[in-house]
């Protein structure tokens, strides 16, 4: 059974919520402010956590920054206004999805469905155990989500991090751009490719030290891209 905290200071939306998150046999968590919300989220081994924009005492953004610093648990964030989309997406606080109020039942479960989807998949897809994950200077400190090159802390997004510990978890694999697609979106369709190609670049912008022959991630011409097997 999927544990799932609830940040969120409307009663309405919050019954809503949770009717449908137990129908889908999940446990539900509730915290109506940010300052509560974040404490359970540090006290619980959560599956998911939907946390609103706009909340008492302490904002989403800021309770999604908090909870990022050593939680990795997946977050939704409900918004009612475009520009705080845009100020989600821009600060990159951590969440790894968004939807806009007023929102559809039916887009709501979707989304929920596809993050424990891609949760599940990321799982199955990074079969060694260990916790850590070292190639030449890169090293990947997979339970605190802690990269580092060359002894030097790299700040990865979320969508980053996944991408780079799914691929340095099989060196030399090849995934298409539906596979990343897929396993780290969650989206189980084409259309969104670009998306996967921008996150590539911002990884490699930060880990790599020539763009132009990059030593990790690698492109696979006609195919996607791969980690790199020979280091």
């Amino acid at each position: 059974m999927n544990k799932v905290l609830i940040i969120e200071d409307d009663p309405g939306i919050i019954d809503l919520l949770e009717i449908h998150l137990k129908d889908l046999s999940c446990e539900v968590l509730k915290a109506m402010d940010g300052v509560k919300g974040v404490q359970l989220a540090k006290d619980e081994n959560l599956d998911l956590i939907i946390l609103d924009i706009s909340l008492p005492l302490m904002d989403g953004i800021e309770a999604c920054q908090k909870i990022r610093m050593n939680q990795t648990t997946p977050i939704i964030m409900l918004t009612a206004k475009s520009e705080e989309i845009d100020r989600v997406l821009g600060l990159e606080v951590g969440a790894d999805d968004y939807i806009t109020k007023p929102f559809s039942v039916r887009e709501f479960i979707a989304r929920v469905k596809a993050i424990f989807r891609r949760t599940k998949l990321i799982q199955e897809s990074i079969s060694d155990n260990s916790a850590f994950l070292s190639h030449d200077e890169l090293f990947i400190d997979i339970d605190k989500r802690k990269v580092e090159v060359s002894g030097n802390r790299i700040d990865l997004s979320p969508k980053e991090f996944e991408l780079l510990t799914l691929m340095a978890s099989h060196p030399g694999k090849s995934y298409t751009r539906s596979d990343l697609l897929k396993l780290i979106w969650g989206y189980d369709f084409e259309g969104y490719e670009h998306t996967v190609n921008s996150h590539i670049n911002r990884l490699r912008a930060k880990i790599e030290t020539d763009m132009a022959e990059p030593k990790y991630i690698l492109t696979t011409w006609g195919v996607g891209y791969k980690f790199n097997e020979e280091l």
